[in-house]
């Protein structure tokens, strides 16, 4: 699911979405200056400090991303009853994010880190804070409140464990039963050692070094180290997949069976990687609940990442702002088409397949390109990871629909469809069927318009599943030339 689907996501999608965090909740502050000097007292520099700046920090830095990109966000954690407290509970109600899960604790100091910047460089970081253990009154709390929110209607769930004692191993099992007797998606973002409190999330996403200290060794940042690793905690844990944050390497998700995607980190610049990988999961998660497919999901999280640590400190990511760089992106990807060989989209094809991803393909004239081809397309592609197109050559076109077609060559075919965000490849066959095109693809999903049934339809001994989609009624090339010759006062007969 590609290109046109994450951008009716991002224009439509998100602002319907309501997802709910819980986990540690602290506040971050930053405290900028600029370094001239060493002080006379000791050898340390002296920060002229310039200004300073309060944001939600841990699992509200999740939610705030989430409310950044205009979902409907629901957070709840311990809070104290002391100033940063309160600036705490003001600038998530500021983020629009709903707040009646936040259980203000009395005589309890909210957990604070502060990190002091000279010249844009972090020089120290101070972490004020304890590990709580939570009441059963603060229990019956959470758990009362995420049931109302399920009641209320819920796309998903984030648990973001920062180890400071919230989510305790019975109430994190507690609300992972519950939500998943609801079929909401749950994400969890781990710490520590034992990660049976997690069992039963749909995905949980370590970062490498998360990912070997569960294991007791250290995990290279390799996609070979990393699926074994990967492959280890799901032979002592019961997660669905596994979604590991690698730096500048990107993303990777090891699902419980083994089949494995992986996505490149886009950022250009890094100034400061705090926050990124709770961006990640945040923009993960919002795909993920949108039933976009997991390769979506980690495209949307790179692209998010990428922004976020282009910036000093933690800056929730707009959804403007994501829109506009996908945008941006997927105009640079298409500039030119160049006619590829059968052999060389087979090859491609198995690379993906080699990373568990599904290839879909489907064939067609396509003359005329109109919406009804456009809407065809996008359904098809909705099927799998990526999308293939057999274009009939001129030859096959005629032979087909008669010496007059086709109206636009075939090679001018293959331009306008390799530019739809939908479409990753063009392969031109000249025969009257795919069949003998499907032999060297051997993609995973044929997909048909009409009104076939899968025994029909040609090639389908080469593919793993046939799906018949129905065409969008009332647009046909046909269609759309005797609208054009009327218009014009041409008759068809001349």
């Amino acid at each position: 699911m590609t290109g046109s689907y994450i951008d009716n996501f991002l224009n439509h999608q998100l602002r319907r979405l309501r997802i709910a965090v819980m986990g540690d909740v602290m506040l971050d502050r930053y405290v900028f200056g600029t370094v001239e000097r060493i002080s006379p007292e000791a050898p340390v520099p002296v920060n002229k400090v310039t200004r300073t700046r309060a944001v939600p920090g841990g699992a509200a830095n999740v939610a705030a991303n989430l409310a950044g990109l205009e979902c409907r966000v629901y957070l709840a954690g311990l809070i104290g009853d002391d100033e940063n407290g309160r600036v705490f509970r003001t600038l998530v109600q500021k983020a629009h994010i709903d707040d009646r899960g936040l259980w203000q604790r009395p005589h309890h100091a909210m957990t604070t880190k502060m990190r002091i910047l000279g010249d844009r460089q972090q020089m120290i970081r101070l972490d004020f804070e304890r590990t709580v253990t939570i009441t059963a009154a603060e229990e019956a709390f959470f758990l009362q409140w995420l049931q109302q929110r399920i009641a209320d209607g819920l796309d998903g769930l984030i648990l973001s464990d920062y180890a400071k004692g919230v989510l305790s191993p019975r109430l994190t099992q507690s609300l992972i039963k519950m939500a998943k007797a609801a079929h909401i998606v749950v994400l969890a973002d781990p710490k520590g050692t034992n990660w049976e409190k997690y069992n039963g999330a749909d995905f949980v996403t370590p970062n490498v070094k998360e990912t070997g200290i569960c294991l007791g060794t250290a995990v290279a940042n390799t996609q070979e180290a990393v699926y074994r690793a990967a492959k280890a905690i799901h032979e002592r844990y019961e997660f669905a997949h596994l979604l590991i944050t690698r730096s500048e390497k990107g993303l990777t998700v090891v699902r419980r069976d083994g089949k494995c995607w992986y996505s490149p980190a886009t950022a250009q610049e890094v100034f400061d990687v705090s926050g990124a990988g709770d961006t990640a999961a945040a923009s993960f998660m919002a795909a993920i609940g949108a039933k976009l497919s997991i390769r979506a999901g980690l495209q949307l999280a790179n692209t998010a990442a990428g922004i976020v640590v282009s910036k000093v400190g933690t800056h929730p990511v707009g959804r403007e702002d994501l829109l506009q760089l996908w945008r941006q992106r997927q105009g640079r990807r298409w500039h030119t088409y160049h006619t590829r060989s059968w052999q060389a989209v087979a090859k491609k094809i198995r690379q993906w397949q080699e990373v568990g991803e599904t290839v879909v393909f489907t064939n067609g004239c396509f003359d005329l390109l109109h919406r009804g081809h456009i809407r065809y397309l996008q359904q098809a592609a909705g099927q799998g990871d990526h999308l293939v197109v057999g274009l009939n050559a001129d030859s096959s076109v005629r032979r087909l629909k008669g010496d007059r077609r086709p109206l636009v060559s075939e090679e001018d075919r293959a331009i306008l469809l390799h530019a739809l965000s939908c479409v990753e490849e063009v392969v031109i066959f000249s025969e009257d069927t795919p069949e003998q095109l499907l032999a060297v693809l051997r993609p995973d999903i044929l997909v048909k318009g009409g009104d076939y049934t899968p025994e029909e339809v040609a090639g389908r001994s080469y593919v793993k599943e046939v799906k018949i989609m129905p065409f969008c009624e009332g647009y046909s090339t046909s269609a759309l030339v005797a609208k054009i010759c009327t218009v014009y006062g041409v008759k068809t007969g001349e």
